[in-house]
């Protein structure tokens, strides 16, 4: 498992060249307004959004599985404790298909836990776009 950090930024060129030379890794991925790095170190998966307009830097928060039972697992627990907000399965956003959870801590932040089923599904590789990679439709 690993943590992500997803960030609103106002140019992604100049973002992805400070990241790069920050963590020393090129993007794992660069779409159209979207870029993300998985870092070895530390583990971190960092998700760009080019989103100028956003009031907020932090645009959400996650934690990526990569064993599927995790999830599964996680959203038993979070079901009974009263705080998962959503559940999607199967789901192709931000250029990846993804079953995912949704929280929403007291203060507004949005968290996600996700496993990618596919990293590059074929309706992604011709598209250049996402309906929830821009940056508003996190949850």
């Amino acid at each position: 498992m690993r943590l992500q950090l997803a960030l609103n930024v106002d140019n992604l060129g100049e973002a992805i060249d400070f990241y790069s030379k920050l963590f020393d890794t090129r993007p794992h991925k660069i779409r159209t307004g979207y870029a993300n790095f998985s870092i070895n170190k530390p583990p971190l998966k960092l998700v760009l959004f080019e989103n100028p307009e956003a009031k907020d830097r932090i645009n959400h928060l996650g934690v990526e599985v990569f064993n599927p039972r995790e999830i599964t697992e996680l959203s038993q627990r979070l079901q009974e404790s009263g705080i998962l907000a959503e559940i999607r399965t199967n789901e192709t956003c931000c250029h990846a298909t993804q079953d995912k959870l949704w929280l929403h801590e007291p203060q507004g932040l949005h968290w996600e836990w996700y496993h990618i089923t596919d990293d590059n599904p074929d309706n992604m590789k011709t598209s250049q776009s996402s309906a929830c990679c821009d940056g508003t439709n996190c949850a």
